[in-house]
C-alpha cells in the first residue's frame, strides 16, 4: 500500500490550531504506517520551511520524532517539496530519515506508472509575475544571499506573513472543479508526452478531486483544514481517494 497526502501546512493558524493539526498529521502517520510500503508527501506540510546552515524553524517536534520513528523502523517516506517548502536542504534526511525531491517524480508502484508532483509552478505561462517570483525563489544565488543577510527572526517572521497571505489565496472555500483546470491542462499535456502514465497526482490546490476522462485519471488532495483527503494506491495497483476523520 502506498498513502499520498499534502499541505499539511504546519505551523500555519495560531498556537492551538497548530497543535490539533500537528496531532492529527501524527496520527495519519501511524495509520498509514500500518501497512504502508511507502508515504509520499506532496509538498506544503510546513507552512514555511526555510533551513539555513545550522538553524531551521522552531517547532514540529512531535513532526520530526514520528518521522524519525517510522524511517526508524523501515518505513519508507518521501518529500516531494512545494511552494511553501521549497526551501529544504539536508536536514529532512540526515535527522528524519525522509527522501526528499526538489522536483516532480516519474515513478512506478504496484504495477503502475505515476506522476507525483505539488501542482506549483505548472501551466503558468500566462502569468508572468508568478513565473517570475517561482523563478526568483528557487534561484541558488538569492537563497544564498537571502540566508548571508537575512536574521532568522527576520526571516521567519517575513516567510509566515508571506505564506499565509499565499495560503488564503488557495482556500478551499474559494475553489470548486472548475479552478483545477490549468491543471488537468497540464496533466492532459504531460500524458500525451508520456503516453505510458495511469496516474497523475497533485497537491497544492487544497480541493480534492478524483479527476478522470478520456483515459486520464487526476487525483489532487485536500489540505488539512478541515476534511483530509488523502490518495491510496493498493497492492492491485487501484487508486483511491480516502477521508481521515
Amino acid at each position: 500500500m502506498y498513502y499520498f497526502a499534502s499541505d499539511v501546512h504546519l505551523g500555519a493558524g495560531g498556537e492551538q490550531w497548530t497543535r490539533h493539526t500537528e496531532q492529527r498529521f501524527v496520527r495519519w502517520l501511524d495509520m498509514a504506517a500500518s501497512d504502508a510500503d511507502g508515504i509520499f508527501l506532496l509538498g506544503d506540510i510546513f507552512d514555511f520551511w526555510w533551513e539555513y546552515r545550522k538553524v531551521v524553524p522552531k517547532g514540529f517536534v512531535r513532526t520530526f520524532g514520528k518521522l524519525a520513528e517510522l524511517t526508524d523502523r523501515g518505513v519508507k517516506i518521501y518529500l516531494i517539496t512545494g511552494n511553501h517548502d521549497m526551501w529544504a536542504k539536508d536536514y529532512l534526511k540526515q535527522e528524519c530519515g525522509v527522501e526528499v525531491f526538489f522536483t516532480p517524480q516519474q515513478i512506478k508502484l504496484s504495477g503502475k506508472n505515476l506522476f507525483l508532483a505539488h501542482g506549483d509552478n505548472m501551466n503558468v505561462g500566462n502569468k508572468p509575475m508568478l513565473k517570475l517570483m517561482n523563478t526568483g525563489f528557487r534561484s541558488p544565488m538569492l537563497r544564498t544571499l537571502f540566508s548571508w543577510l537575512i536574521h532568522p527572526d527576520i526571516a521567519m517572521s517575513f516567510g509566515q506573513w508571506w505564506s499565509g497571505k499565499s495560503r488564503k489565496s488557495h482556500s478551499g472555500g474559494y475553489l470548486c472543479v472548475e479552478s483545477l483546470g490549468f491543471l488537468i491542462e497540464y496533466a492532459k499535456g504531460y500524458q500525451k508526452r508520456n503516453p505510458q502514465t495511469d496516474y497523475i497526482i497533485f497537491g497544492h490546490m487544497h480541493f480534492a478531486h478524483d479527476y478522470e476522462k478520456d483515459g486520464l485519471r487526476v487525483c489532487f488532495l485536500s489540505n488539512w483544514d478541515d476534511k483530509v483527503e488523502y490518495a491510496v494506491l493498493d497492492n492491485e495497483g487501484k487508486l483511491s481517494l480516502k477521508t481521515f476523520e
